[in-house]
């Protein structure tokens, strides 16, 4: 079976099972535009993507503490309007949890994006089935790398502990999943490059979630 020796998979969200980097640029300039701040370019913003947005923010404006909250809560006021319009899967993500799902394994969700965006997107492509748990940025108090989510997420899942792999695309997921005490398969389907996943720790790196089922069975194998 594939999914041996693992009882379940935890997933990253953005740029590891879907691409919302186009609402996630709308939102960002929208903010600073609020502020009246200058644009910010597309890769620095690229760059943020996965970083709980106070630490967003403080990349793009940094000197500027006291602007950042504000920045934050225009970003979501804005991506209440738009982001899930603007945020799809990757062609093969579905597919990918259909078929680990079918092989039995519990399937989550562990993101700095709020909960309730996951699970609008997921209710619009009739895949909510798919997954048994969501932690978003606003479920834990410290954002990802800090371990809270995953722990949540693990005690959530119901399997048992040393059986689940942590699933992301960047630095952070791979820092996450070192301080959760989970494996890491690193998916370079973002803008973080395969050599500095495997420098943080994954035990593979796949192209992107399409091409994760070579390094389970590979694993499976070991």
């Amino acid at each position: 079976m594939i999914a041996s020796p693992w009882q379940g998979f935890l997933f990253d969200f953005d740029y590891t099972l879907a691409d919302s980097s186009p609402g996630i640029e709308l939102c960002v300039q929208a903010a600073l535009a609020s502020q009246g701040l200058p644009p910010a370019g597309r890769r620095e913003i690229q760059a943020t993507i996965g970083l709980a947005l106070p630490a967003a923010f403080q990349r793009l404006v940094p000197g500027r503490p006291e602007l950042h909250a504000l920045l934050a809560a225009d970003f979501v006021r804005q991506a209440d309007r738009i982001m899930v319009a603007h945020t799809e899967f990757f062609p093969a993500s579905l597919r990918i949890l259909r078929l680990l799902q079918r092989q039995g394994a519990r399937l989550g969700i562990v993101t700095t994006k709020y909960r309730r965006r996951i699970e609008a997107v997921l209710a619009r492509d009739h895949a909510a089935e798919l997954i048994q748990v969501i932690v978003g940025g606003d479920d834990v108090s410290d954002p990802k790398p800090h371990p809270e989510a995953l722990l949540l997420a693990l005690q959530r899942l119901r399997v048992r502990p040393g059986s689940v792999l942590y699933i992301g695309d960047s630095v952070v997921d791979a820092a996450c999943a070192r301080a959760a005490g989970l494996p890491f398969l690193g998916v370079a389907s973002g803008p973080t490059p395969a050599s500095a996943l495997r420098k943080q720790g994954a035990w593979a790196v796949a192209s992107g979630i399409g091409r994760i089922l070579p390094c389970l069975r590979m694993h499976e194998a070991l």
